[in-house]
């Protein structure tokens, strides 16, 4: 999880901090600086200071600084977070920053946030084009059974055997699309199923999109009901049965149901416990349900039906898999490099507009600003514990898109911080005294820290109570 955060953010700031660099000396100011990462301990430009690398190259040092939580630039005649007041007290001299016209300074200023934005629809582009969309057709889900749903699918009212008929009144052809971010996030937002035959209306609360906040976010919310059909069987439970019903490892090799009944791959089970059953989720359901001392189930085998009966009680697990969806079941889209040029930018955009809905939401207190909130330790756990460049890259380019959001909002020490202030002087034909844009810098600073702060011990809570 670090290496692919430290991977993804150290791409994004980079180019994030040469989109600044490069508009910089398109209009010929001096670089002095440029960092990935801090040389010092952010927001105290004076503590600390130290690289893990650098080298200079003609007007600029180059280098990458010990603190992982940015970068930066430092662009003559200018306050930014490296807080030199020193050299804005000599008089302004043509290579700076602050001898430029307004137009070139918010050029400048939005720079990064462009290349972020570039970077991002390219991202985006690129996986649209290689990968395509690979996913489970909603028409699959209602034609095999419906959903089972998972707990917090059932506290808003859905059922395993629900059928999915609509999201808001719009009919979703991938099945993972009724829990997109999109439709969490919309006003009023509602599912429309089909429940034996009769059709209901299940609300979506405004904050569910708070129950989404990890990676398989969307596996403990619902999936498709699959057959009880073997796939595969193991020798041993993992896990069995304690006293007080947790879950424990076995203290002595304990042989599966499975494997002393010698099912098959193919076998399909029909009957347990006197009651007939087509879903592994049935399955399951009677055997919680019950916790049997002794296990009585039918299997079909072929055209075959065999019975078996065999002590149970402790055992967790039958010790076997059921078969999933088999990948003929699966639809794949795959888009040529027009529609790609296409798809990718609005896929990209896509993320901004989610962030626009959710800070809507966040500030009419539909949903809560800690739970909404992530510092890089929450990021870190978007990525997985195993290294897939896939997911890789959509987080990247997520990520790309959302620096490019964030760093446009108006608050000093933000790039949209500056741009306020240069807007604010090409409007008026007054510029801000440094005075006043100096101490503004520190406040902006001043709420970045208590954010960080905040970010972080909420993710730390949220680790150690999870």
């Amino acid at each position: 999880m670090t290496a692919q955060l430290l991977l993804s953010l150290s791409i994004l700031i980079a180019v994030h901090e040469w989109g600044h660099f490069i508009t910089a000396r398109m209009f010929k100011i001096r670089v002095e600086k440029f960092y990935l990462f801090f040389d010092f301990l952010f927001p105290m430009a004076n503590v600390a200071n130290f690289a893990l690398f650098k080298y200079k190259k003609g007007e600029t040092e180059y280098g990458i600084g010990w603190f992982p939580l940015g970068g930066y630039v430092k662009i003559a005649g200018m306050v930014d977070e490296s807080m030199d007041k020193e050299q804005m007290k000599q008089e302004p001299q043509p290579y700076e920053f602050r001898s430029k016209p307004a137009w070139q300074r918010l050029i400048v200023m939005l720079g990064g946030i462009i290349v972020n934005v570039i970077v991002g629809i390219l991202i985006f582009i690129g996986m649209t084009f290689i990968l395509g969309d690979r996913y489970i057709p909603m028409t699959y889900v209602n034609d095999h059974g419906g959903i089972v749903a998972r707990d917090i699918a059932e506290k808003i009212g859905l059922k395993t055997g629900d059928k999915i008929i609509n999201v808001n009144g719009v009919v979703y052809e991938n099945f993972q699309d009724i829990a997109k971010p999109d439709v969490l996030l919309s006003q009023d937002a509602y599912y429309t199923i089909n429940r034996n035959g009769e059709e209901l209306k299940i609300t979506i609360p405004d904050d569910f999109i708070e129950n989404f906040d990890t990676k398989n976010a969307f596996a403990e919310f619902v999936a498709p009901r699959v057959e009880a059909i073997v796939s595969r069987v193991d020798d041993t439970p993992q896990y069995v049965f304690d006293a007080d019903g947790s879950l424990v490892k076995p203290k002595k090799s304990i042989q599966t149901i499975a494997k002393k009944t010698g099912l098959q791959p193919d076998d399909k089970i029909i009957e347990v416990q006197g009651q007939k059953i087509i879903y592994q989720d049935e399955l399951a359901a009677i055997i919680r349900s019950t916790r049997p001392d002794t296990l009585s189930f039918k299997v079909q085998r072929g055209n075959e039906v065999l019975s078996f009966k065999e002590y149970f009680q402790g055992q967790a697990l039958l010790g076997f898999d059921v078969k999933g969806i088999s990948e003929s079941e699966l639809k794949t889209i795959t888009y040529s490099f027009g529609e790609s040029l296409v798809l990718g930018p609005y896929r990209a955009f896509d993320v901004i507009w989610l962030q626009l809905k959710a800070f809507k939401k966040i500030f009419t207190g539909q949903i809560s600003l800690r739970k909404s909130i992530s510092s890089p330790i929450g990021i870190a756990q978007a990525y997985g514990g195993e290294w897939d460049w896939e997911r890789f890259w959509r987080m990247t380019g997520l990520l790309s898109m959302v620096l490019a959001f964030m760093n446009l909002l108006p608050i000093p020490a933000l790039d949209g911080g500056y741009v306020m202030f240069l807007l604010y002087e090409m409007i008026s034909g007054r510029e801000p005294s440094e005075k006043f844009f100096e101490n503004s810098i520190k406040v902006g600073m001043a709420l970045l820290l208590i954010l960080m702060v905040f970010a972080f011990s909420n993710d730390i809570i949220k680790l150690f109570t999870n």
